[in-house]
Formats: structure tokens, C-alpha cells, sequence
């Protein structure tokens, strides 16, 4: 029975760490969270399809709206966009390019989007 034990937890340890290596979640803005002039803050950081966004914010303030290129671009958030609102939104990313832009009136035009390409 202890030999069983033993080999339950080295394959769970090995699942662990095979998880692990593969996805890595990062917090957008680092220490500051999700809010404006964050749009530069995925420059120098390399994503892979499956990784893990962190946005933190203020609630009532504050939400994230997955968009489109053009979405990105011109700050508009169509009806049908998915948009998170919990202030501690966890956001697996897509192989290809990803857009985030904050939904509330002037917070997108005042730098609060970032686009992430994930290999």
C-alpha cells in the first residue's frame, strides 16, 4: 500500500508540473492592474496560446471587453462582445492575436487596451 501511495503522488507531482510548463498566467499591468496607459504593457513578453491573463481593477469603474482587431482599434465594443466585470477577471488566451479594451466611455481612447499575439 505505501508503494502505491508513493507512485499516486510521483504522478501527481509529474501532472503538476507538466501543467505548469506548459501555461503561465500573467498579471496585466504587473504590480498596477488593469487600468489606463496599460497598452504598452505587453511589449518584451513572450505568450503562448493557452496562457493566463489576470486583469485586476476596481468593479464599479472598470470592466474587460474581448474584441476584434477593429474593435482595438477604433475602441468599439460590439453587443455581442464577451465582457468580464468582476475585478479579478482570469482570461485564457487564443493562438493568434487577442484584444482587450476597457468598455466604459474614454477609458479605451485614454490607453486602457492591449493586444496580445499568442503562438
Amino acid at each position: 500500500m505505501g508503494q502505491e501511495r508513493g507512485s499516486g503522488m510521483i504522478w501527481l507531482t509529474l501532472l503538476l508540473c507538466f501543467q505548469s510548463s506548459f501555461a503561465a498566467t500573467f498579471m496585466v499591468g504587473d504590480a498596477s492592474g488593469w487600468g489606463f496607459g496599460v497598452s504598452n504593457w505587453p511589449n518584451g513578453k513572450s505568450f503562448k496560446a493557452g496562457d493566463v491573463l489576470e486583469f485586476k481593477y476596481n468593479r464599479p469603474n472598470h470592466d474587460v471587453a474581448v474584441v476584434d482587431k477593429e474593435g482595438y482599434e477604433s475602441c468599439y465594443v460590439a453587443d455581442d462582445a464577451q465582457v468580464f466585470e468582476t475585478g479579478d477577471d482570469l482570461i485564457t488566451l487564443q493562438q493568434g492575436h487577442n484584444y482587450f479594451v476597457c468598455g466604459f466611455p474614454g477609458h479605451c481612447n485614454n490607453g486602457m487596451k492591449i493586444a496580445v499575439t499568442a503562438t
